[in-house]
């Protein structure tokens, strides 16, 4: 077994698509409509869906706002540099939350960014990560 996915609902699509793909470096990865169900769903990633896990992005046409939740946390995401990683983030745009650092208690590197509906993406420091963000 593995992971497939993470699904979030997003208003804007074509905001979400553009966030995570210049802001944040995945790629799309594919697109479908739904008429019949009036929703699209697309998919984006560092990688391909048979290699790793990916994130899906439902937009439901007709639905103007969701609530996130309290049972929501964050999207982790590792990076080799963090502050070069935010540098570019803050550079194409993106709304950096919380500057990178050590996280309390830990002396792990780590930053938060938020997304055009409000999801939080955690970036931790990792020497693992062949990704250039």
């Amino acid at each position: 077994m593995r992971i497939l996915h993470t699904m979030i609902r997003v208003v804007d699509l074509q905001a979400s698509i553009s966030f995570y793909t210049r802001v944040l470096g995945m790629k799309l990865l594919r697109k479908k409509d739904y008429p019949s169900g009036k929703f699209t769903l697309a998919f984006v990633g560092y990688g391909s869906e048979e290699s790793g896990a990916v994130l899906e992005l439902t937009h439901n046409w007709n639905q103007k706002s969701y609530d996130i939740g309290t049972g929501y946390g964050h999207i982790a995401i590792g990076v080799k540099d963090i502050y070069q990683t935010c540098q570019t983030i803050a550079n194409n745009g993106g709304n950096i939350i919380r500057d990178p650092g050590p996280m309390k208690h830990s002396d792990t590197l780590i930053a938060f960014v938020q997304d055009p509906d409000g999801y939080k993406i955690e970036l931790i420091q990792k020497d693992i990560c062949s990704t250039a963000t």
